[in-house]
Formats: C-alpha cells, structure tokens, sequence
C-alpha cells in the first residue's frame, strides 16, 4: 500500500504544481493569444493529473477499476485543445492583436 500512496502524492504535487502555473501564466502573460496557452496546457495536465491520482487511489481502495475519474480526464484532455481553438480563431475573426503597448512587451 505504501507504493499506492507515494504515487498519489506525486500525482497530486504534480497536479497542483501544474495548476498553480497554468494560473500564474494566465495572470502574468501580457496578451490573449499567449494567455491561452495558461489555461490549456499547464491547467489541463494540473486536473488531468489530480484526477488520475484520485482514479488510482479509488481503484485500490474500492473493489473495481474507478472509471470515472479516466472519463473525465480523456475528456478534458479532447475538450481543452478545441475550446482553445475555437477562443483563438474568435479572436483572430475579431482581429484582436497582441498588445504592443504592454509594459512587458
């Protein structure tokens, strides 16, 4: 069991580390477009690993392989990449353009 935990605990410190910078990254980029990247990549992989580690605590601390948590893990997985396609092609049909004026620019 002691080999279960540890590799809940990594996924969860995993996790938590990506979600924490997927939120830093979208407060601290400077434009639309690279704010983005934030949310989808760093937050995405942040759920995705906390919902596989709650998947392998339950499977071994239930009777039977828990499905739901790889469910929703695929499908935010499929999910995320789409949305952000479709906020970034939005923005490109409303020729939003990154802000040159920013101070960190």
């Amino acid at each position: 069991m002691m080999i279960v935990e540890i590799l809940v605990s990594f996924f969860l410190i995993l996790g938590a580390f990506f979600a924490l910078a997927g939120s830093i990254g979208l407060f601290r980029l400077r434009d639309f477009f690279t704010r983005l990247h934030g949310p989808t990549k760093a937050t995405t992989l942040g759920v995705g690993c906390l919902a596989i580690a709650s998947a392998i605590y339950f499977t071994f601390h239930k009777e039977g392989i828990s499905l739901h948590e790889v469910l929703i893990t695929l499908f935010l997985f499929i999910t995320a990449p789409v949305s952000a396609h479709f906020l970034a092609k939005a923005a490109r049909h409303q020729r939003l353009h990154e802000d040159k004026d920013h101070p960190d620019a």
